[in-house]
């Protein structure tokens, strides 16, 4: 049976199979990735590695550090936590990347760890960026990265795979950042949720990199697990670029000499990205088969494509740069920062706009490089220079802002508008501020103007697009049993929180994040607060939460798992998880169940109180779960959910996958 290309790679580093077996969407399997980043909760991994007994890594050159998120933070207690992680990475013969040299995932990229036709995953939600460059690249967890550390392996589900076809190529002054949050707006039903998602079509010839891993870094936002691109010219060129850069370069930034390698000439070169790997990539030549299964496929016009701002508050509701500009929506800071739009050619799309102008009085304009390298190459071009002529505020090569830490974080009543990723309420600051996300053009031109608007003048059009839903690759039903130890039911009274999309930030705040040492008990205390304050006082132990559709969407942070596990919740319903979230709470052994018909009537029952925006319902209304029969049961209704396989079941005895892992070292 034809494979898609996400198939393709998965089979390359799934591990146990047996000779001739093929993989394909739906199917659990165990997988061996190439490389692993852990960023700033390397902390919190080698806590966990510890914890499950594990005295050295499996194999040193499949893991990658990064500090990169908490940069600014210069306290005693925080340069603590990052002399320990630089240790620990000498200690065990793994690449380190201190503070100051850049984001994770962009590392990743100017290093090679992320490699076209690789898969390669990251403890941090974005690093779908890397099927920018044909890298099948996809988050898991704090758990999943201790047990990769441990044995090199962890488990995966391919996901649904969609297929997405761009024509036409884009209009003068179009990024592929207006692309992703057209995309992202328009088809904002969950037509992607929890997808891996192939882009296609004659309009990806007219696409850079940058433009590619913009788009597939915020593939994330759409709700997709993977957004990767093929693996064509451009990609190639751009490898060879990187070759040619990191001779130059010679070992300045490698973390460790030993990691070098020679070439024939005798030419110090990256391990990873040099003349043989590009040769070797070329005369593999991995694509889809023809014929290959995608479960739905969507299209669209890229000449009908127009600069658009998303916002304010969720990265879905986008509105037309000529209509927002009618707004005359007043700004108090701009941000030119993180993974997703903070390279050289977005560094200089932004000098452009800005040269000869300054930032508008009562504007704050924060800009920081994606990397050390970026930002040289930036100040080579004189573009940094512009930019600091201009107003700007200079911030150190990282995340900052963007995650809520550091300096020029959005204050009470603070409009906001920024280059980043998400602009979840509470992420970047108040939850009583508003933010809105753009091009890095857009952006720097409202800094000037002091209100959204953008650099020029467009016309508004109507989006060409189509989508097409073909549903799941029939497969034969597997027999599931209970293993012993795992409940036959779980009861207990529904506790209703009715919004869709409740974003990690909303379940387990940003800024407790990175507190390592937050206790169980403290984890309970805070957990829903930036959704509804009054959770802690209304729910009880043993309740079952019901919430609705996308539940957990954002970032890759486990604590929105555990800590409901630990305020006495038994489980968690929802109408669809985002996959991550559902990747953590398996891996906690927490429970969380998909049962859309379930929540969509419940929604009825309660629409009067759903209508008031009351944030937290006690329904009264008592559930049974029974895992033998796989049915959801009330007083009235019964309802058919998936069966909780053998491997869930497994985590679930054993209280999590830092227990499994233990228990089989």
């Amino acid at each position: 049976m034809p494979q898609n290309l996400i198939e393709k790679i998965a089979q390359k580093y799934t591990v146990g199979l047996k000779t001739e077996q093929k993989v394909y969407s739906g199917d659990y399997i165990a997988i061996q990735p190439a490389h692993i980043l852990t960023h700033d909760n390397t902390g919190a991994v080698m806590a966990k590695f510890k914890s499950i007994g594990a005295t050295k890594i499996a194999n040193p050159r499949q893991p990658m550090f990064a500090l990169d998120h908490n940069v600014q933070d210069k306290s005693k207690e925080n340069l603590k936590k990052y002399k320990g992680i630089e240790f620990f990475a000498k200690e065990m013969g793994v690449d380190f990347y201190p503070a100051g040299r850049g984001i994770g995932h962009q590392i990743m990229l100017e290093e090679g760890y992320a490699f076209p036709g690789e898969m390669t995953v990251a403890s941090d939600s974005h690093s779908n960026m890397y099927g920018g460059v044909g890298c099948l690249g996809t988050p898991v967890v704090r758990t999943d990265a201790a047990s990769i550390w441990a044995t090199g392996q962890t488990w995966w589900q391919i996901p649904p795979v969609a297929k997405v076809e761009l024509t036409g190529r884009l209009l003068s002054g179009v990024t592929g950042k207006d692309l992703i949050i057209t995309l992202a707006g328009h088809f904002n039903n969950d037509e992607v949720l929890n997808h891996a998602l192939e882009f296609c079509g004659d309009g990806i010839q007219s696409l850079s990199i940058d433009d590619r891993l913009t788009i597939a870094n915020m593939t994330t936002e759409w709700g997709a697990l993977v957004g990767i691109f093929p693996i064509d010219n451009h990609t190639i060129t751009w490898l060879r670029n990187r070759a040619d850069i990191l001779i130059t370069r010679g070992l300045s930034g490698v973390p460790s000499d030993a990691n070098s390698e020679q070439d024939k000439d005798g030419i110090v070169v990256n391990p990873r990205i040099n003349k043989n790997r590009i040769d070797k990539l070329i005369e593999e030549n991995i694509s889809s088969d023809e014929g290959a299964f995608y479960s739905r496929v969507l299209s669209i016009d890229l000449s009908t494509v127009r600069p658009h701002i998303a916002g304010p508050d969720n990265v879905k509701t986008k509105t037309n740069i000529s209509e927002i500009e009618k707004q005359d929506i007043k700004i108090n800071k701009a941000y030119l920062v993180s993974c997703v739009n903070s390279r050289v050619s977005d560094l200089a799309e932004a000098a452009k706009v800005l040269n000869d102008k300054k930032v508008a009085n009562g504007v704050e304009f924060y800009i920081a490089a994606a990397s050390s390298e970026v930002q040289t190459e930036s100040e080579k071009r004189g573009d940094w220079e512009i930019l600091l002529k201009a107003g700007a505020i200079q911030l150190p090569p990282g995340c900052g802002p963007c995650i809520g830490l550091g300096v020029g974080l959005l204050k009470d009543g603070e409009v906001g508008i920024s280059a980043t990723n998400r602009n979840f309420k509470g992420r970047m600051g108040s939850r009583d501020a508003k933010a809105y996300l753009a091009s890095p053009a857009v952006v720097a031109a409202s800094a000037v103007a002091g209100k959204i608007c953008g650099p020029e003048k467009f016309d508004s059009i109507e989006l060409n697009s189509t989508i097409k839903i073909f549903g799941k690759r029939k497969k034969e039903n597997a027999t599931i049993k209970l293993l012993k130890g795992f409940p036959k039911q779980i009861t207990g009274e529904a506790i209703y929180c009715p919004q869709d999309n409740l974003n990690t930030d909303g379940i387990y705040p940003g800024k407790y994040t990175y507190i390592d040492n937050f206790s169980p008990k403290q984890q309970a205390e805070v957990v829903m607060e930036n959704y509804d304050p009054d959770f802690g006082e209304i729910t009880q132990n043993g309740d079952i939460l019901v919430s609705g559709f996308n539940f957990g969407t954002g970032s890759s942070r486990e604590q929105a798992a555990t800590a409901l596990k630990y305020k006495g919740i038994r489980l968690v319903i929802a109408g669809s998880f985002s996959q991550t979230y559902k990747r953590n709470a398996i891996n906690n052994g927490f429970i969380v169940i998909e049962a859309p018909e379930f929540v969509k009537d419940i929604k009825k029952s309660f629409v009067e109180k759903v209508l008031s925006d009351v944030l937290t319902i006690r329904t009264n209304l008592k559930i049974t779960i029974d895992f033998e029969q796989s049915l959801i049961s009330t007083q009235r209704k019964r309802y058919d959910i998936d069966a909780i396989g053998t491997a869930a079941q497994e985590l679930v005895i054993e209280e999590g996958l830092e227990n499994w892992v233990k228990n089989r070292l």
